[in-house]
């Protein structure tokens, strides 16, 4: 079924917004979903995966325009750029909508954006492709970069930096799963609701459940149109968060009456996570940098119930005296490229560079170098990030046991892309001696 020009409207504005202005493209797609809740839940389906999906191929929805259009995609205007994309993923991906709908919803959105003089080129572009676009071929193999590239709609940097330090096989087993269509992970806390309570209630709300593997307190949950109405989010019986994440407060273990820092803890699924852990017990500090961070931390805080927590305004590279030598755990997921995490966040592959890479190496060192401090005698650090990248992770782990002896790391793990591990994730767990 065709959908209406507003809804495809929104769908450019959304895409604008994180390719043209920068906004990423998670908080993009929740802030236009939340204003538009009136929405049919197929609409919003509708949205969401045309955004996400374009961003997910762009550099393959790039090459496909370019071999059909005399001007390159880098040299059209924006609006002209998002409305092809986004149409070109329409024909090749999404069978439920017929092609014609495809090129004269296109042509329209330029005629209303304005680009009226543009509508004969917009439309020959993309009947041009529809016609065609079962006979188009990816880049000769001898390219073998540029072909894994389009394949995967990947930047060529990222896949170079990757083959230098994976093999070719495991490089595009990441790289495909990053494509794959994943369901919403949740880790519920069973002091406040039993499973078969809580696998119940979301059964009569509409939401499909499977049960996670290994990790008895999460759920998969999917057929999900708008998280916010659903009474079992509100009440605050599950928190969203990766399985790969909830490792974190898995091997931290911590014991009751511990006081826990997290330095880095928007938007507080670990944080939380530790406070169910403590039963009550203990205090969990869970801080971040901005205003807005921290009132993220908060609102879960608020919905998880837990009143042995709570989020605090705080720069993680600045020294707290009060805190030096205090805390029986310190977490530190610290900011990093992202790239573990392109299947929930596809426009981070856009975004980041290696400069910018090579910049958070450095960041990390220095919050390390701080929060390292805050450990108590005995105490527990545990460092992580959601990339894959080695100088952020394995390398920058081996350089904080040569900076500061006195802590032993117990144990490391890299997590890679991976429907039945999740996310792609670093977790290194140290212990001050």
């Amino acid at each position: 079924m065709a959908q209406s020009t507003n809804t495809r409207d929104l769908v450019l504005e959304i895409l604008l917004q994180i390719t043209r202005d920068g906004e990423y493209s998670h908080i993009a797609l929740k802030n236009a979903l939340d204003q538009y809740q009136y929405l049919k839940k197929q609409d919003r389906a509708f949205i969401t995966r045309v955004v996400n999906g374009t961003l997910e191929r762009m550099i393959e929805l790039d090459y496909i325009i370019d071999q059909f259009s005399k001007v390159k995609v880098n040299k059209m205007k924006p609006v002209i750029r998002t409305i092809l994309r986004s149409a070109v993923y329409q024909l090749k991906y999404m069978d439920s909508v017929p092609a014609s709908a495809a090129c004269n919803e296109a042509v329209k959105l330029a005629v209303n954006r304005g680009f009226g003089s543009l509508r004969g080129f917009v439309n020959g572009v993309l009947r041009n492709i529809a016609r065609n676009l079962s006979d188009v071929k990816g880049p000769p193999k001898k390219e073998r970069l540029r072909a894994l590239s389009v394949q995967y709609s990947l930047p060529e940097w990222i896949l170079k930096e990757w083959l230098l330090e994976y093999e070719e096989e495991t490089v595009c087993a990441m790289a495909e799963e990053f494509l794959n269509e994943r369901p919403l992970t949740v880790r519920f806390n069973p002091d406040r609701i039993s499973k078969e309570e809580l696998l119940k209630m979301l059964k009569a709300e509409g939401v499909s459940v499977r049960e996670v593997e290994g990790i008895s307190c999460a759920l998969y949950l999917s057929d999900v149109d708008y998280l916010m109405k659903l009474e079992s989010f509100k009440k605050g019986y599950y928190q969203v968060q990766d399985k790969s994440s909830m490792q974190v407060a898995m091997w931290a273990s911590p014991k009751e009456g511990d006081y826990i820092i997290d330095v880095c803890a928007a938007p507080g699924g670990k944080a939380i996570h530790l406070a169910e852990m403590l039963r009550g017990t203990g205090h969990v500090e869970a801080r971040d940098l901005t205003e807005y961070k921290v009132g993220l931390i908060w609102d879960n805080i608020r919905r998880s119930g837990m009143t042995n927590i709570e989020a605090v305004q705080r720069d993680a590279r600045v020294r707290d005296e009060a805190s030096v030598g205090k805390a029986d755990i310190v977490i530190a997921d610290l900011p990093c490229s992202g790239l573990g995490v392109l299947g929930r966040k596809p426009d981070l592959k856009y975004k980041m560079t290696q400069e910018t890479q090579r910049e958070l190496v450095k960041l990390q060192q220095e919050i390390l170098s701080v929060t390292a401090e805050y450990v108590k005698a005995g105490g527990t650090l545990i460092y992580s990030t959601c990339t894959i990248h080695r100088e952020e992770n394995e390398r920058n782990a081996r350089w904080f046991e040569r900076q500061f002896p006195q802590f032993h790391m117990l144990r490391e793990c890299q997590n890679l892309p991976n429907r039945s591990l999740g996310d792609g994730f670093y977790i290194a767990m140290f212990r001050r001696t």
